[in-house]
């Protein structure tokens, strides 16, 4: 396969909040240079109103990057895409599948769903403002007592109406009273079948699915079913040594695989960079405590750092000594 031949957005790590921060991304795109990279949802109102040097700060390293935000007023969610649009995102991304509690209290994230016409006017809104940059959604299939069946195909003909050509559909429902986000993301049974269905009804419409999808086994099979996308969120930032193997099985990049401890040390000028800038050791590390999941060694890692990184001074030296608690891999039979 020809190099570039897909597009990014092949394969995304979704945006998660307290966890895709711009210290998780660096650490991401050391295992791969193809996948499309999230944010963390930053509200519209606090781009405009806030600390939007601090809310959209990024390396360019991370990417491609996709913004996400979070609002239900056009014209602050075209000023927000304004403000960041000449940043070098590569994506902004309207949060309509978010079933939290803060989330709710702005009538946006997953309630949008149920005001399809006022998504509408948000995205043509940031469309507007976004010149060359794509504007997507991502969604859920519905929420509450909606029937999915009839909800998804009309909330993403109503999207498609309005300009976007992109949607990552989470395959399940969002319940907006009961459930705490944490159950949202696993009581609500999974319809992966319902979105591979959408990608074959709306051609148009590149259709990447997200949920419960664990590992690039399950990613390929999606891709051999007709979807655009893939993208994967939990697993990739529990067991982020999975996305070693994303530039040659998703893009058919040559290779080689690129593992956890060529990752973690490809970090350690990055890190000593970091902590010079007064970036506390324990808040990069929080994001590598999965890296060696399943590895002979990998408790001893977490605990090290878990135990000493935030401790004054903590730096590189700190994560060299914890990669040496790593034994290595059992060679294969």
């Amino acid at each position: 396969m020809m190099f570039n031949q897909f597009p990014a957005h092949r394969f995304s790590v979704g945006p998660m909040m307290d966890w895709t921060d711009r210290l998780c991304r660096r650490f991401h795109r050391q295992f791969t240079r193809r996948a499309l990279l999230y944010t963390e949802m930053v509200t519209a109102a606090a781009v405009v109103h806030g600390d939007r040097e601090r809310l959209l700060r990024f390396d360019p390293v991370e990417r491609p990057l996709a913004l996400q935000l979070g609002g239900a007023v056009p014209a602050e969610l075209a000023a927000a895409v304004s403000l960041a649009g000449a940043l070098g995102f590569d994506e902004i991304n309207l949060n309509v599948g978010c079933p939290s509690d803060r989330v709710q209290s702005g009538c946006f994230g997953a309630a949008l769903m149920k005001s399809p016409d006022l998504v509408a006017e948000c995205v043509r809104a940031m469309i507007d403002a976004a010149g060359p940059v794509p504007v997507t959604v991502k969604c859920r299939i519905g929420v509450d007592e909606q029937d999915p069946e009839a909800v998804l195909p009309a909330f993403l003909a109503t999207l498609a109406d309005a300009g976007v050509r992109r949607v990552a559909v989470h395959a399940r429902k969002a319940w907006l009273q009961g459930l705490s986000p944490k159950q949202n993301r696993e009581i609500p049974p999974l319809d992966h079948a319902l979105v591979v269905r959408m990608a074959a009804a709306f051609p148009d419409l590149s259709i990447s699915i997200n949920g419960g999808i664990a590992d690039l086994d399950a990613a390929c099979d999606f891709l051999g079913r007709g979807v655009d996308g893939v993208m994967i969120g939990r697993a990739a930032y529990q067991t982020p040594a999975l996305l070693g193997a994303v530039d040659r099985r998703i893009f058919g990049d040559p290779g080689p695989d690129i593992s956890a401890e060529a990752a973690v040390r490809a970090l350690l000028p990055w890190i000593e960079a970091e902590r010079m800038e007064g970036t506390p050791l324990n808040a990069i590390v929080r994001h590598m405590l999965g890296a060696f999941q399943g590895r002979p060694g990998a408790r001893a890692w977490r605990r090290l750092l878990s135990e000493e990184a935030h401790r004054p001074g903590a730096g590189p030296e700190l994560v060299e000594r914890a990669l040496s608690l790593i034994l290595p891999e059992p060679a294969a039979a």
